[in-house]
């Protein structure tokens, strides 16, 4: 083969390569935007549940004592 034919095959074959390892990005960034929208939603689900317990009010009677007293 000639120089330029070598060079064009090393030119397919790093674009072939970036090719892959942008498609592993991909794949990887799109499962943290999944794991980043379900932790915002266990967070907001938490919040409201704090919120929540902080509304009510708080029990006014004793607690008994707990039964090994």
């Amino acid at each position: 083969m000639s120089q330029p034919d070598d060079r064009l095959d090393a030119l397919e074959a790093r674009i072939a390569h970036q090719d892959s390892v942008i498609e592993d990005l991909n794949r990887v960034v799109t499962q943290q935007w999944s794991a980043i929208d379900a932790l915002t939603r266990h967070v907001a689900a938490l919040r409201e549940r704090l919120r929540e317990m902080a509304e009510r009010p708080a029990g006014t009677g004793e607690e008994p004592p707990p039964p090994h007293y």
